[in-house]
């Protein structure tokens, strides 16, 4: 995003370099981004911290809908990568954005998509640093590079977990997969029997995810081993079992869920496990030793964010083991989301 003579195309609409002046450089607060006027942003971490950098790539109709409001859009695909700075425990500071508009993109669209990206900013103090913008041969295309700072040696990863460590999860689960199929089925909500807050809780879930950054702080301090749920609580901690090279065993009657995931349970067993490990969560996966699982709890707890306590760490080789006294799920559970 580099600022160079300003340009309109044949229909009016504003050329590359005077829609980054237009609509991206206001967002551009860092002066390590020189303003959005040169090839590539200047960044440096405040003395004794370190970077943590994540990317998320979002298409239409794979990711959103196409039609979703641009401020949705916007919100959702920095959300995303939020998520993972909060579950390596990091506090965010900056980001990237790849955007690939489609032929028939419009101004008021981009303002709109931008004011999206501005209160998000504002509400979770991240600023936008550089990036690119092009034309996309198959629909709207973004992709965001998020930029945080932990202090040094304190970035928690996948990989630490171990036996005897209690295993937490923030939030409630289900809902964004549950959102999605009701954004699918238009007689899902009268199959469901949802209340209309119900139905409106988990499409907001799926519209808009709600990144734990609060909690990041409390992970830092306390947490093993932690990530974000983003393909599905199963299929996510299947991947932070491999990484610790331990077993972890989930009592699945003990996972948090909404109202409208209850009623889910109480309708359709096979829609609730899909449900439960369908992805687009972004709650965060933790392990905790057990000597610290108090003070987690009440960091957590300060910080705004519910944590619930859904199993342990047993010595293992990768695997997850779900128990459920309910009998609501078994091994063969839904698998989680898949991009290939």
């Amino acid at each position: 995003m580099a600022g160079e003579t300003p340009q309109q195309t044949e229909d009016g609409r504003p050329g590359e370099f005077d829609l980054i002046r237009r609509f991206f450089a206001p967002l551009a607060s860092d002066p390590g981004s020189l303003g959005l006027t040169d090839d590539a942003s200047v960044y440096k971490p405040r003395p004794g911290f370190e970077l943590v950098l994540t990317k998320d790539m979002l298409a239409a109709d794979v990711h959103f809908f196409a039609d979703d409001p641009p401020e949705a859009i916007a919100a959702k695909a920095l959300r995303v990568n939020l998520s993972d700075l909060a579950a390596k425990g990091a506090e965010p500071r900056a980001y990237l954005l790849g955007l690939a508009l489609p032929d028939d993109w419009q101004a008021d669209w981009l303002e709109r998509f931008c004011c999206g990206l501005s209160g998000d900013q504002a509400a979770f103090g991240i600023t936008l640093v550089g990036g690119d913008t092009i034309r996309s041969g198959n629909g709207l295309q973004l992709s965001i590079t998020a930029i945080g700072e932990v202090p040094e040696g304190t970035a928690v990863r996948r990989k630490g977990a171990a036996p005897g460590d209690i295993l937490y999860v923030s939030g409630t689960i289900g809902d964004a997969a549950a959102g999605l199929k009701d954004r699918l089925d238009p007689d899902f909500k009268r199959r469901m029997g949802f209340s209309s807050e119900e139905e409106r809780h988990i499409l907001d879930r799926y519209l808009l995810p709600r990144p734990r950054v609060k909690l990041a702080a409390a992970i830092r301090a306390h947490a093993s081993a932690a990530m974000d749920v983003s393909d599905g609580l199963l299929a996510d901690a299947a991947h932070l079992a491999r990484s610790s090279c331990v077993d972890l065993e989930i009592e699945l009657d003990r996972v948090p869920l909404s109202d409208a995931m209850k009623t889910i349970a109480a309708k359709d067993g096979k829609i609730f496990a899909a449900c439960l490990n369908g992805g687009d969560d972004y709650e965060i996966l933790s392990a905790v030793p057990e000597s610290a699982s108090d003070a987690f709890e009440r960091a957590a707890s300060e910080a705004g964010c519910d944590v619930t306590a859904i199993g342990r760490v047993v010595a293992g080789e990768g695997r997850v083991v779900p128990h459920s006294t309910s009998g609501r799920l078994s091994n063969s559970h839904f698998p989680g989301f898949r991009h290939f």
